[in-house]
């Protein structure tokens, strides 16, 4: 069966696939195979530099341009030359190393180069530095966009909500009223921390050999300062570069990109069943969409699948992050190779991350505030300002503010006559009762709305 968006095995390749398709840049086998092609070349022109590396001083512009040629316009139709011979070495990352061999041909210029290919170098050197540019391209330029998009749609929506005064739900049940732009403003507010928090972790990678002590690098060379050199490649590479490691960089680093990311969709997960609550509740209407069916019998319905959908999509890139975290710091002694086919599902997180971020934004877009039905509800609840009366009254000194509001309200609804009648038997200040006695539950929103405006 040939493969297409049909016969895929998986929902980020077949029925979601143009929701994360950018994501192939950075996840795909082809990518892997691309970025791994790019650390190996980068390398044997950086030992091209090293002065006590006599072999390759004085390399010709036309073996430089070709290197820089391999790594510019590498294709798919390479990827898949260096797949075929993967078939005969059955080691991908060798197979990169004799795809450059071929491509370097079999001029005098370029014969000397060929043994520098990989030179001191084992497959995980090349690996941990090509998943390193993955993980750090991938964040930097398709997840952190999107996310600077959401937040600013978030931020939007509570800059015009700011005022809108609404009923709050502690534990579901009626409290001290906000604004639906403060609701949401903490959600903009908490979802740009962890984007911040994403964009602080730091790549880190390495090139130190077999086991981390750049044993080969000095047998053959112990006059180069294999440190520093090294050091250097990695940084610029756009990494930080890590001495410590076994065969294998520790994955330590991945593992904090997956926490933060994992923590960035879990504050989105809360904020979809928010908001997937307020639509149940009418105050958000959702744009209906010509042609668009809710309900195979139900021809009414208008459902909020995006928040759904997100919902779900979240959680299935989280399960795959907490592994992720979990597993990649763990390795047996100096490597074991579970660590491999483990790394190869990092873009499977990332493309439902990307699914569900997009269908957040596409449901944000559906959102129309009723302000009617916001306030209508509120103003059925009196009882809220049983807060506000009993905390004036413990200013003033009466006994037992709290108990007797208690009395009043407790498990009941009360309307604005019998607050007002309490009110006007109270033993405070004309000026003090004059104000309970104006407050609506509208009013009673503190700073909501500057925090609101503010966010």
């Amino acid at each position: 069966m040939e493969l297409s968006a049909l016969t895929a095995i998986g929902p980020v390749d077949g029925r979601y696939a143009d929701k994360c398709a950018e994501l192939r840049n950075y996840f795909s086998e082809y990518a892997l195979i691309r970025y791994r092609t790019l650390v190996e070349v980068r390398w044997l022109q950086h030992l091209g530099e090293e002065p006590a590396i006599e072999e390759l001083t004085g390399l010709s512009q036309m073996v430089k341009d070709l290197l820089n040629r391999v790594v510019d316009d590498f294709g798919v139709e390479d990827a898949r030359q260096i797949k075929a011979i993967e078939a005969t070495t059955n080691h991908d990352v060798k197979a990169v190393e004799y795809f450059l061999r071929e491509r370097l041909g079999e001029g005098s210029d370029t014969e000397r180069l060929r043994e520098f290919i990989h030179f001191a170098c084992t497959s995980e050197d090349i690996n941990n530095l090509a998943y390193a540019l993955m993980l750090a391209h991938a964040r930097d330029r398709v997840l952190i966009p999107v996310m600077n998009e959401l937040v600013t749609s978030l931020r939007n929506t509570a800059h015009q909500l700011s005022d809108v005064a609404m009923l709050s739900r502690t534990h579901g049940q009626s409290a001290s009223p906000t604004t639906m732009g403060k609701e949401i403003a903490n959600f903009a507010h908490r979802l740009a921390r962890q984007r911040r928090a994403l964009a602080a972790v730091t790549p880190l990678g390495k090139l130190n050999g077999a086991v981390g002590n750049f044993n080969a690098h000095m047998v053959a060379y112990p006059e180069v300062p294999w440190s520093e050199f090294t050091q250097k490649f990695v940084e610029n590479l756009g990494l930080e570069h890590n001495f410590y490691t076994t065969q294998i960089e520790p994955h330590d680093w991945i593992a904090e990109y997956c926490d933060v990311l994992a923590r960035f969709n879990t504050v989105l997960i809360d904020l979809c069943r928010d908001l997937w609550s307020y639509i149940s509740l009418g105050y958000f209407r959702q744009k209906a969409v010509d042609k668009e069916v809710g309900s195979s019998t139900m021809p009414h319905k208008v459902n909020p699948i995006d928040f759904e959908n997100a919902e779900g999509n979240l959680g299935v890139a989280n399960a795959l992050l907490a592994h992720f975290a979990a597993k990649l710091p763990v390795s047996r002694w100096q490597r074991d190779l579970t660590d491999s086919t483990v790394l190869r599902n990092l873009g499977v997180a990332m493309a439902h991350t990307l699914i569900a971020f997009r269908s957040v934004q596409k449901g944000l877009g559906k959102l129309e505030c009723d302000r009617t039905r916001i306030a209508d509800d509120l103003d059925d609840a009196w009882e809220v300002l049983a807060e506000a009366v009993q905390t004036v009254m413990r200013r003033y000194g009466v006994p037992e503010p709290y108990e007797k509001l208690k009395a009043l309200t407790r498990g009941r609804r009360i309307d604005q006559k019998t607050l007002q009648h309490f009110i006007e038997d109270l033993d405070i200040p004309d000026e003090a009762r004059r104000a309970l006695l104006a407050l609506t539950p509208a009013g009673y929103t503190g700073l909501a709305k500057r925090l609101a405006r503010e966010a």
